[in-house]
């Protein structure tokens, strides 16, 4: 598997990096901890991204009520996995339904002790503000997210969920970027890409796949299906509900057939040729979902392909 730097954190990620975020819940939703993965599968999943070479894996304290930052460490121990496993976790939401949130200095230092238990380690070479606290002034998060850096306990710290304002603000704390970034989802290209070429930010996109969409599963006149994110969670995507999305689908899927792979691939192969991205978080739902990911590496496009297939969902 393929390694990059990590900007200039001194940290190297597989390109292809393992999101947790559906362990035991889907994402930090409590009306769904609970769901999601279970256990083994969670297990399973981490056995084939293992196997397959993907040596960093992305979770956060709040997701599934930290379940998956559990089942982590609890997969770590059985299998004997050390300091070769990068692991980034995040801090900001709730824990469970009327528990606290946010970014205070308090909070955060109490938030990476726990996470560190469940992980069971001593450090985490990754840790990011999962979203903006607007109840705390971003001065009063860095300070103690720096410090944390100087004693051990964090190897880099990022930012996630977060406006080119916020990021200006806390260059020189913030190290990368993990925002939501695809075919269907461009929105950091106007302001938030510049600024990390800009400052040597690296970049590490979730939702590649923008809830599924980018595989076609969603039909024009056909109900999605159940425990699809359609089906359980689709607020964010309700507004891809369109003939131009369908109709950019379509071309996708002819361009796919035309290099032998699958939307999803090719979708993803689009993302790996962005320069700024560092790596590509996936959250597979089962090992065979990691496929599209492995084959996109392998599908190396060129810079005028790149360009249509970013033309036609533009």
């Amino acid at each position: 598997m393929e390694t990059r730097p990590l900007a200039t954190t001194g940290i190297d990620v597989t390109r292809v990096i393992l999101g947790c975020g559906n362990f035991g819940g889907i994402g930090s939703a409590p009306d769904f901890f609970g769901q999601g993965e279970s256990r083994a599968e969670a297990f399973a999943l981490m056995d084939a991204a293992w196997a397959a070479g993907i040596r960093t894996f992305d979770t956060a304290d709040a997701y599934g009520g930290g379940r998956s930052e559990s089942w982590i460490g609890e997969w770590r121990r059985a299998r004997g996995v050390g300091e070769e496993l990068v692991l980034s976790t995040k801090v900001f939401n709730p824990m469970d339904r009327g528990e606290d949130s946010g970014l205070a200095p308090e909070r955060i230092r109490r938030q990476l002790e726990s996470s560190l238990r469940r992980l069971g380690v001593e450090r985490v070479q990754m840790y990011l503000t999962h979203a903006p606290d607007p109840e705390t002034p971003l001065a009063e998060t860095l300070g103690p997210l720096e410090e944390l850096v100087s004693a051990g306990k964090v190897g880099a710290v990022g930012a996630s969920n977060v406006d080119a304002a916020t990021l200006a603000e806390g260059l020189g704390t913030y190290r990368w970027v993990q925002n939501s970034y695809s075919l269907l989802d461009r929105g950091d290209e106007d302001e938030v890409l510049p600024l990390c070429a800009a400052h040597g930010l690296g970049f590490t996109p979730f939702s590649p796949l923008a809830g599924g969409w980018l595989t076609g599963k969603y039909r024009r006149d056909a109900a999605p299906e159940p425990g699809s994110r359609m089906s359980m969670r689709p607020e964010p995507y309700l507004h891809l509900q369109r003939d131009r999305i369908y109709d950019a689908l379509d071309e996708l899927g002819e361009r796919a057939a035309a290099h032998g792979v699958d939307r999803a691939t090719l979708a993803l192969a689009w993302l790996f040729a962005q320069a700024p991205v560092t790596a590509v978080i996936v959250g597979p739902r089962r090992p065979e979902h990691l496929e599209p990911a492995l084959r996109a590496l392998e599908l190396r496009l060129d810079e005028a392909e790149t360009a249509e297939l970013g033309e036609i969902f533009s």
